[in-house]
């Protein structure tokens, strides 16, 4: 494995704080993820393993738990709008994953991000334009810490995390309002505190 690193690009000019060593370090850690993009390599050329699985590692390396402790899923995303995309393709992608890795401990959520504004609005009764790119989602992601995708390009790891690595690696909590309610953003911090009680979390209002 090359270790070698690069980072994607940050919006609005905004770094991480010397936390990328630190992140690239703990996902090597865990027993599962580099398993994961073993496997996915087979089936998308392009993609990010983000959110949740990411996130959560990171917290429980900083509670000190297992890393796989409270991890429910591993989200990947892709962006495809050019061959003729549609659910079924996405869904036999997420089953062939899912049979090359029967022990795996999540559940595997693949997602073409260049699909989503077709069903948003009948799964979350809100409207939303077509996101241009996997990055433009991840943009919109409910909280700052989660807002995280690591993809690997011929044995190098790129993050994109629009809103930097501070609050993920300082435990903070903090709602990213483009598309998430209020009342998701409470009842899922409510449950991360459960699991996570090391965590601060920040009001709506912050």
């Amino acid at each position: 494995m090359n270790l070698r690193i690069q980072y994607g690009l940050m919006k609005k000019g905004k770094k991480m704080i010397n936390f990328e060593n630190e992140l690239l370090e703990i996902i090597q850690e865990h027993p599962y993820i580099q398993e994961l993009f073993d496997v996915t390599d087979q089936y998308l050329e392009d993609y990010y393993i983000g959110a949740g699985v990411i996130t959560q590692t990171v917290w429980n390396k900083v509670h000190g738990f297992e890393l796989t402790y409270g991890i429910g899923d591993a989200d990947i995303i892709y962006f495809n709008s050019i061959e003729k995309p549609s659910r079924e393709q996405e869904t036999k992608t997420e089953a062939k994953i899912r049979k090359a890795l029967p022990h795996f401990p999540f559940t595997i959520d693949v997602t073409n991000e260049a699909l989503v504004h077709h069903w948003y609005e009948q799964k979350f009764n809100k409207k939303i334009a077509p996101y241009q790119s996997a990055e433009e989602a991840i943009d919109t992601w409910p909280t700052t810490a989660s807002a995280i995708g690591v993809k690997r390009v011929e044995g190098e790891y790129r993050v994109y995390a629009p809103f930097g690595l501070e609050d993920l690696f300082k435990g903070i909590v903090r709602p990213n309002k483009i598309l998430i309610p209020k009342e998701v953003y409470k009842n899922k911090a409510a449950k991360w505190k459960a699991r996570w009680p090391g965590l601060t979390v920040l009001e709506w209002s912050t």
